[in-house]
């Protein structure tokens, strides 16, 4: 009985926390889709390379969130309220210290950092439009994955939900709204995708009415020890975003130069449907996350054991579903983002599609670890992990096998990376068992 109410916990939590993540990722994928139709080939490339920018500030909001919410979490459970308070509003202070470089890099220097990630004649008004828009409401992305966390490792899972996906059905309806009858471009677009953490910002406020909340602002210094267990312990979460950044880049780099601004393009279908499936592996990990962190500080083990043995087996099953279904319909899902029906894009994406989702079960059981690892307080394994499969390991795999093997090669790198990681992941899980 105990197991059964366990589960259906975790259930609760998990799916919940997934339609939130969908609907956080859909902020792009509405994007890509409404760009696709509005503005081309050209729009979609130049979307594709401001995209890793988006991803970075996810991150950095993700592992503020995360870690702030996992260290409050292992506070309050232990009985130490106002420590856990400490750790919302020293989260708050780190949030705000990050706002600045963001806001000063978009108001400054857009035009340069479209150069220098890959931008052409063709791409370079529109991948400035939207890296200065972005970096400008960046505040609101940070403080929107902040305050969803919280309030999920509160006990309002529902809430934390309800905000992301009100934002993005928001998105999705502005996106059409501004770039079709307003006729407003890229800029349309961009802005749509900016106002949602906005709309979710109002909506987590919620939690903070009818007296079931339990953190707040306190009158409190900052600590380096706050900041040091944001970082480690929402480090995974940083990094998994990262590597969407560093690998778009990569593999933005190397497709230009076997295909040019198709090549990239078919890339952004790739990358940004893989987006939603990793969004959907990450709201199962968000959403066990507040339960590991409650049992690991009530010492209840085994209870942290079934909960990984839960998440990964969702993120695997789940993975093998979505790769069957990309496997036997990739071409209709490539057309889809093909308004100019483009034979070499349709074709490229959905070479990509079928060899990149490979990786797709690896990856979802390789999250599920790194969760675990930082919700129970163990940083090093989870930030290990991270990086071999965001860094240490895809970028060079990218850049090697599609030497030997051009387009296919590169399509092939990230299964590799994930399935080398998965590996040492059961290595780790081995050892710490032991």
């Amino acid at each position: 009985m105990k197991n059964s109410a366990l589960f259906r916990t975790f259930a609760r939590y998990a799916s919940l926390s997934v339609l939130g993540m969908v609907g956080m990722s859909c902020y792009i994928l509405a994007d890509t889709f409404f760009v696709s139709l509005g503005l081309g080939k050209n729009g979609l490339a130049a979307l594709n390379l401001a995209v890793p920018v988006y991803s970075v500030i996810n991150g950095i909001g993700l592992m503020l969130g995360v870690g702030g919410a996992t260290k409050y979490a292992l506070l309050r459970s232990g009985g130490e309220e106002r420590r856990a308070n400490e750790a919302f509003t020293n989260t708050l202070y780190l949030t705000a210290v990050f706002c600045v470089p963001f806001v000063l890099l978009g108001a400054l220097f857009p035009g340069q950092l479209a150069t220098l990630l890959g931008a052409d004649a063709d791409t370079y008004g529109m991948t400035r439009t939207y890296l200065q828009t972005l970096l400008l409401f960046s505040p609101a992305f940070l403080l929107n994955n902040v305050l969803a966390a919280f309030v999920r490792n509160d006990g309002r899972p529902q809430l934390a939900m309800f905000s992301t996906v009100s934002g993005s059905l928001s998105n999705i309806l502005l996106d059409w709204v501004f770039i079709f009858p307003c006729a407003m471009g890229m800029f349309g677009a961009v802005f749509a995708t900016c106002l949602a953490p906005v709309i979710g910002i109002g909506v987590s406020c919620l939690h903070f009415i009818g007296g079931k909340c339990r953190f707040r602002a306190v009158k409190a210094p900052f600590r380096a020890e706050y900041a040091k267990g944001c970082f480690s312990l929402g480090f995974s979460s940083f990094v998994e975003q990262l590597s969407n950044a560093a690998v778009m880049l990569a593999f933005n780099a190397i497709v230009y130069g076997i295909a040019g601004n198709t090549g990239v393009a078919a890339y952004g279908v790739v990358a940004n449907v893989a987006l939603v499936v990793i969004s959907v592996f990450t709201g199962v990990s968000q959403g066990t996350q507040p339960l590991m962190s409650r049992a690991q500080g009530e010492d209840r083990r085994a209870d942290v054991r079934r909960l990984l043995l839960y998440a990964a087996s969702a993120a695997v099953l789940i993975a093998v579903a979505v790769y069957a279904a990309v496997f036997f319909f990739a071409e209709p899902l490539a057309q889809v983002f093909n308004s100019e029906n483009d034979p070499a894009l349709l074709s490229t994406a959905a070479e990509g599609l079928r060899l990149y989702f490979i990786g797709m079960p690896f990856a979802g059981f390789n999250m599920a670890v790194c969760a675990c690892f930082a919700s129970t307080d163990r940083a090093l394994p989870s930030q290990g992990l991270s990086l071999l499969r965001g860094l240490v390991a895809v970028i060079p795999l990218a850049f090697g096998f599609a030497a030997l093997w051009g387009a296919i090669g590169l399509w092939l790198a990230f299964p590799a990376a994930e399935a080398l990681t998965a590996v040492c992941g059961a290595l780790c899980l081995r050892f710490y068992k032991k």
